[in-house]
Order: C-alpha cells, then structure tokens, then sequence
C-alpha cells in the first residue's frame, strides 16, 4: 500500500511540489507513483500510444495534452495495453474516454475529464522533456504519486 499525498506532504514537505486541484481519479488503481516518463501533445495521441506498447517499469506516464476538453488522449485500449506492460499509472492533462471500462482496469489514470471523441494521430509530440501544468514542472527521471487527495511530485524517490 502507497503512503497517501497527505502522508507525503506531512513527510517530506521541503521535498514535494503540489499539483493545482483540478484532476479526477478514472483509472481502477485508486493511488499509484513511479518514475515520471512525459509526453506533450495537443489532440495527438501518437505518442501515447507508442510509449503504452513499451515496458513501463512501474512509470508514471505524465502526458501534458494542452488541457485540451475537445478530444480524449486516452481511451480504454490504450489503457489496458499500459497495464498489461507494466506502467503504474497515467496522469492526462486533458481529457479520457471509455471512462467505464478504465475504471475496472488495473490502472492509475488521472485527468481533467472525459470526452468521447478520440484525438488525431499525425505522429505530433514530443516526450521525455519536461511538461509544465498545475503550477508544477514535470521532469523526466523525477517521481509523481497520486491518489483521491491530490497529486504530489518529487526530485527523488520517496517511497
């Protein structure tokens, strides 16, 4: 079991950058944490779906999707796909789709909300450079945990 945020803030409060509360919590992992792995995309999710087929490693996917609320970077394939390969968990700063089918997947999925049309794929995006949203800067190689308080980052590995 994770330490909640708020026993992370409590812990390590000189360490830690709060996100700004504005993500809901989709996915079936209710909390969930790892090493940050980013995407930037704006209504592409090419990359998305290339880095879902590789090894997560207990990574965090931390996608920077513009906060766009006009498609949906991630829909239920490309969520079950992520699971069956290991990454901890999903972070869309934009919106999801097949809300129903994410939240029975085994899966840490947060994002500003749903949409039900899916994004284009012109291959457009940029990943592994650090994504700024929420008042916080994500950094490749730093650490992200979330659960139904919040989201908390981290320079180095807490738990």
């Amino acid at each position: 079991m994770m330490k909640s945020t708020p026993d992370l803030c409590d812990q390590y409060p000189d360490l830690i950058q709060v996100v700004a509360p504005m993500f809901k919590n989709y996915g079936g992992r209710e909390s969930f944490g790892g090493e940050i792995v980013t995407v930037k995309c704006f209504e592409d999710n090419s990359c998305v779906k290339q880095l879902v087929g590789s090894q997560g490693q207990g990574r965090v996917m931390v996608v920077d999707g513009g906060g766009s609320m006009r498609r949906a970077c991630l829909g239920d394939m490309l969520a079950e796909k992520a699971a069956v390969n290991g990454w901890s968990g999903l972070i869309i700063y934009g919106c999801i789709r097949d809300v129903d089918e994410i939240m029975a997947t085994d899966i840490g999925v947060q994002a500003l909300g749903t949409h039900p049309m899916k994004t284009a794929k012109k291959g457009i995006g940029e990943t592994q450079i650090p994504v700024t949203f929420g008042g916080v800067s994500f950094n490749p190689g730093h650490y992200v945990y979330a659960d139904n308080n919040g989201i908390v980052v981290a320079s180095e590995q807490l738990l």
